[in-house]
């Protein structure tokens, strides 16, 4: 193979990856926004309106991802969970892994 079709081939790549970042990344951001994280965790994920909120910026994805699942299902039942399980109702498992990936990159 050409050296020109190799750097062809490995741009073609890095591109189609940004892409799907950058996609998932709007996707996340919309989410927060339209599912109503922000009412509570802070339009930046880092000024919850409550000190007991959780920050949500910077966190592990897959922790929260698994929060968000256990909240949803029952599974998890102390805390701020009664007000969170309502808001569960409104995100589909896609939607959670969304937002988890998406507010893990935040700082």
């Amino acid at each position: 193979m050409s050296k020109v079709k190799s750097w062809a081939i490995a741009v073609t790549v890095v591109a189609s990856l940004m892409a799907g970042t950058t996609v998932s990344a709007a996707d996340g951001a919309a989410l927060y926004k339209a599912k109503t994280c922000w009412s509570c965790h802070g339009k930046d994920a880092k000024s919850p309106i409550m000190p007991f909120y959780p920050t949500l910026a910077g966190q592990n994805a897959d922790y929260m991802f698994n929060q968000m699942k256990d909240i949803k299902s029952g599974a998890r039942s102390n805390g701020q969970t009664a007000a969170m399980k309502g808001v569960m109702g409104l995100v589909n498992e896609d939607e959670m892994r969304i937002l988890a990936d998406w507010l893990a990159t935040l700082q």
